[in-house]
């Protein structure tokens, strides 16, 4: 899917639907044959980041290398630091210890379907940024360390949720083609 339909069609749902048009579409695209689908790498920000989270637990070997840039990693952490807390009470569905709190904190939290996590893994987050904070970062890179994953954590102090200055974006193209490059052989 995609529009402002189906942005509110996954409200609530993040780990849900999108995750299953994801599969279904690396699924789909695997069978041309052009694609070499023992190289394929799964890569996204923000959202995407989340999703890279998310997939690196459920993508039955889908995938030979992930990265991640400010992805959320763990939902009822991110809820107490983001900025954005609108953000999380529509997208998510209010906070996490209510009575009658969301499904998604369980459901949808990459941070609980790490047990599955089994590929490399890149992350990159900015020190400054209040919309994922750093924590989302450390806690993924750190699960994958102590999974003895293949795994990198590159950090930009003075950035935020984008890469903006032109020396960081530099270290960051060659950091991640550098990534693919080492684990897509």
């Amino acid at each position: 899917g995609w529009g402002v339909k189906w942005n509110a069609d996954i409200s609530k749902d993040w780990g849900g639907q999108p995750m299953d048009d994801y599969l279904s579409a690396i699924d789909d695209i695997s069978k041309e044959r052009y694609v070499d689908k023992d190289k394929l790498g799964c890569v996204g920000a923000s959202y995407g980041g989340y999703s890279v989270f998310m997939l690196a637990g459920i993508h039955n070997n889908r995938f030979k290398t992930f990265i991640s840039h400010c992805g959320l990693f763990d939902l009822k952490s991110w809820y107490g630091t983001t900025e954005e807390l609108w953000f999380a009470n529509w997208d998510i569905g209010g906070n996490y210890w209510s009575k009658n709190a969301p499904e998604s904190y369980s459901k949808f939290s990459p941070s609980n379907y790490v047990n599955n996590w089994n590929t490399p893994i890149m992350v990159i987050q900015g020190g400054m940024d209040f919309r994922v904070p750093i924590e989302q970062g450390q806690q993924a890179f750190q699960a994958a360390q102590l999974k003895g994953l293949k795994s990198k954590f590159l950090f930009f102090p003075n950035e935020n949720h984008w890469i903006l200055h032109a020396q960081n974006a530099i270290v960051w193209q060659r950091e991640y083609f550098k990534w693919l490059e080492e684990t897509l052989k």
